[in-house]
């Protein structure tokens, strides 16, 4: 991989991590207990409550992608970032672009 190719990968790694805990912080939020002396109807305390399910679940699914990222600002910085853990072979940078924490190239994926 090239110096300025893994330059643009480390700079869209820290702002994807950045983002992510920043949605993190906002997903947080919305997991809040919903308090029983809330004046809200029966439908809506159900809504609320599927809401709030939907939300742990997205919440759940941005702290898994926050460890990929982090693991993959690691590998970043010991030059591992770019190279299949299964085979060896370089993964493509377009790849590596859309998802810069994959670790797998598209054969062994």
């Amino acid at each position: 991989m090239k110096a300025e190719e893994l330059n643009e990968l480390k700079k869209l790694i820290t702002s994807q991590i950045q983002s992510t805990e920043q949605e993190i912080t906002e997903l947080i939020e919305l997991t809040k207990p919903i308090t029983l002396d809330n004046s809200i109807g029966r439908l809506s305390r159900m809504d609320a409550i599927n809401n709030k399910a939907i939300n742990e679940k997205a919440l759940r699914d941005k702290k898994r992608t926050l460890q990929k990222l982090e693991r993959a600002e690691e590998r970043a910085g010991n030059a591992e970032l770019g190279t299949c853990l299964s085979c060896g072979d370089d993964i493509p940078f377009g790849r590596l672009k859309f998802m810069p924490y994959t670790t797998r190239c598209v054969k062994c994926a």
